[in-house]
Formats: structure tokens, sequence, C-alpha cells
């Protein structure tokens, strides 16, 4: 006879355990399924990792701006082994969290892979499980290109496996993972190719974003080629190369591509319960996570959408709150989702950008920028400059997008999100008194507006 449960989740990752948790807490019995370390995705080769790998970069780049305030730094050697010791350690330390906390809410972790046998009944290890509700929280996996020598890269899975740090370093990519990794490894002191595309980064940000991060990468000294699609990757004696129709560029000691991710689906036999997929492994759901088999659920990167962290965290909670604690319309709202790229410098963005308003309110757009250089760099000698934009539309200017690219912007964003989902309008900002001296302080002031244009891009 099946193990029974009120709630099955199948994967251990920061939805899957979010999920579990808060269902756990209202007293149901809850089973969740892991075949690797708790966390996922996020906790063991995404989030933690890559901002501590982030944090030490920009120690780097503080030694050098220090200069400029008095300060000499007689040594900036850097010991790549002992970071990645004491960063793993940080992340064993999670995973051990984790446990623990699921235990708290009585949640039972069954380890293995989990393939379905029928509706809402799965098998892990040779046992049959079943549940009243089992939501699917598998995340994603990076992938490789299909070309001559791809395997010779790494993706950012096996980049946190580098026991020595590459010292000329490519990132074949132009999202998320390539510009984050390809700005923290030159900070670092690796030599960094960045390989991309299209003739922009970070397509589907808005175009402020994306042309100033361009624009410092290559101020930086990171070499920066656009309109590049690789045909083989190849290893000589001097190292990698990376080969398209037209050039050949190298030699790199580590080559990473960072061209997309695909759901982890493949092996849960979701025709078994007869759960509709795409070809590309996305779920299908509705607004309220539901797939098109009743009490079954999908959540996190595998919908196909918003594939951050605290966007499946947000989901699962709310499942479980309306499936669980009686509270009928929860479900999450995916308008207005904020967001960081911890880029050097970072970018921090919420809402649409202006050409989004554009396409959605037409000639009703009012765009509000900005472009200084901050006090930081007043001292250090660093060429580098904050943007910042608040879109606006209707007669009462409400902020439909709010971008900024600059030092501080990963941290600020979080409470003009605030503002953003609340519907703030431009009135609301201005009368809003400045925190003096800050960046912040500039989104609260900007006064000339213009109307609204379309990207070349």
């Amino acid at each position: 006879m099946a193990r029974h449960f009120d709630l099955l989740c199948i994967g251990g990752g920061s939805g899957g355990v979010a999920t579990a948790n808060r269902a756990g807490s209202y007293g149901a019995k809850v089973g969740l399924i892991e075949m690797g370390r708790l966390g996922g995705t996020c906790v063991n080769v995404g989030c933690v990792p890559k901002k501590i790998m982030w944090t030490a970069a920009q120690f780097a780049d503080g030694f050098e701006d220090a200069l400029g305030y008095g300060f000499t730094v007689p040594s900036r050697e850097f010991d790549w082994g002992k970071l990645k010791t004491a960063r793993d350690g940080y992340v064993r330390a999670m995973n051990a969290a984790y446990e623990r906390y699921l235990g708290q809410n009585k949640v039972e972790i069954v380890r293995g892979r989990a393939a379905f046998t029928g509706p809402k009944a799965v098998q892990v290890n040779g046992e049959i499980l079943s549940a009243d509700h089992v939501v699917i929280a598998t995340g994603g996996h990076p992938t490789l290109p299909d070309i001559p020598g791809a395997d010779l890269g790494i993706t950012s899975d096996g980049y946190f496996d580098l026991t020595t740090q590459p010292k000329r370093f490519a990132v074949v990519g132009g999202g998320y993972v390539a510009v984050e990794m390809g700005g923290l490894m030159h900070a670092l002191g690796s030599k960094v190719s960045l390989f991309v595309r299209r003739n922009h980064l970070l397509h589907g940000f808005d175009a402020m974003l994306r042309d100033a991060l361009t624009d410092q990468m290559r101020a930086d000294g990171i070499t920066l080629v656009t309109r590049f699609t690789p045909t083989t990757l190849e290893r000589d004696a001097q190292g990698l190369w990376l080969q398209s129709d037209f050039d050949r560029h190298g030699p790199f000691d580590c080559v990473l591509w960072a061209i997309g991710r695909r759901p982890n689906t493949a092996s849960l036999d979701l025709a078994a319960a007869g759960v509709q997929v795409a070809s590309d492994g996305v779920i299908p759901v509705d607004a309220w996570q539901q797939t098109n088999v009743a009490g079954i659920y999908a959540i996190g990167d595998l919908v196909g959408h918003h594939q951050l962290t605290p966007v499946a965290i947000a989901a699962g909670r709310r499942l479980a709150d309306r499936l669980f604690n009686g509270q009928t319309d929860r479900k999450l709202d995916y308008v207005n989702i904020p967001t960081v790229v911890f880029s050097h410098p970072p970018i921090g963005t919420v809402g649409m950008t202006e050409d989004e308003a554009i396409a959605k309110f037409g000639d009703g757009v009012k765009v509000y920028e900005t472009r200084f250089t901050p006090m930081l760099h007043g001292l250090s000698g660093r060429a580098q400059k904050m943007y910042m934009k608040l879109v606006a539309t209707g007669p009462e200017e409400t902020i439909v997008g709010c971008h900024a690219i600059g030092p501080g912007a990963d941290e600020l964003l979080q409470g003009f999100a605030v503002a953003v989902h609340m519907g703030a309008t431009k009135r609301n900002f201005d009368d809003t008194v400045a925190i003096h001296p800050t960046v912040a302080e500039e989104m609260v002031t900007m006064k000339t507006a213009r109307p609204g244009k379309l990207s070349a891009s």
C-alpha cells in the first residue's frame, strides 16, 4: 500500500522547501522528495555562492577605490582556494539549516528521484507515495550548445567546482549569468571575454541599463564580442579556442556557457499523470499554479517565466496558504516583480521598460532620468556613472517602471519596488523627503520629463 500525504513536494529547492515548510506549519502531513542537496540551484550553485563571489569582487574594487581616500594598500593578493573553502562551508551550513527547519515543521524528507506512476502518485526508490496535492518544483539546469567540443566548456554549475582561478576566462551569453560571472571574474583579476549572440546585453531589460552596462564593461577592459554564434570549441596546447563562421578567439583557460536553462522535467514521467508539458520541458500552469490535472501544481523555474528564487518561494507559500489555511483567494501577482543583476556595477529594476510602457500606453508615457557620478567615485578615480530612470504614464503620472544601475542599485531597489507595487505616482516620489547624501535620493528629486521613445535595438 502506498504511503499517503496531504502534500508531496517534488524538489527540495527554494520553491519546494518554502511550500513544504508553510504547509507543514499549518499542520499538513508533508513529504518532500529530493535526490541532491537541499536548497536547489539557489543555495548550491546559484544565488548564494554567486553573491559570495560577487562580494569578494566588491572587495577587490574597494581596495582600488581606497587609494583615492588616502589609504595605502600594500598587498592585494587573492587566494581563490581559501575563498572556495569558506564559500563551500557556508553553503553546507545552509543545507543543514534547511534540513533543520523542515524537521521543525515535521516535513518528511524522502531522498531519491521521483517519477509519476499515475495522477498524484509517484515512485521513489521503489516505494509508491501518494498525496491529495502534489507540487512539482524541480527547477532547471543550464544547457550546452549543440556544437562540437561543447563539453570542453563548463556551465554555472561547474563554475563552483573550479579549484583554481582561470586567468583567461570566456563567457558565452548575454543574460544574468553571463554579465554577473564576467564582471566578478574581471574584478578578481582574470582577463575576461564576453561573447553575445545579439548586439546588446541583457535582452528584455530597459535600454538604458543595457547600454550603460555595455559601456562600463568595455571601459573596465572586458572584451565584448557581439553578434557571435559559436560553431565549435577546441583545445590545443595553448588552451581553448572559440570558433564561429567568421572568426576564432582564444586561447582561454576556461569557457563558461551561459546560454540558457531548461526545466528538470524529463525524468518525471509526467505522461503517467496526464500532466501537459511543452516541447521545451515547461509545464503550463494557470494563475493559481494549477496544471491541467486537478491537484497537481507547478512552481518555480519550470513554469517558464520569472525564473527567480523569491518568485518560486512566494508562489509556493501562497499555494500552501490557499490549500491548507483557507486563504481561498491567495495567489502570486506576477506584475511588478523586482529583480537585481549582480553585475559590475549592479542593476536594480522593477516594472515596465520604456519600450514596454510605450507598447501598452502609447503617447501617454513620460520618462524621468538622471546620470551622475556617485560620491563614492568622487575621490576613487574610477570612471563609473550612476544611471536612473522612472517611467510614468497617465494624467497622475503613475510610476510603471523604475530602473537603476550603479553602486547601491541592488539595495535601494527593494524600497522603490514597494512604491511601484502600490501604484505610487511621480507626485508621491516628489513629496518624499530625500535622504542626503545618498545615491537613492536622486530617485525622488528628478524634475525634467521627456516623452517616451522606443529604443533603437
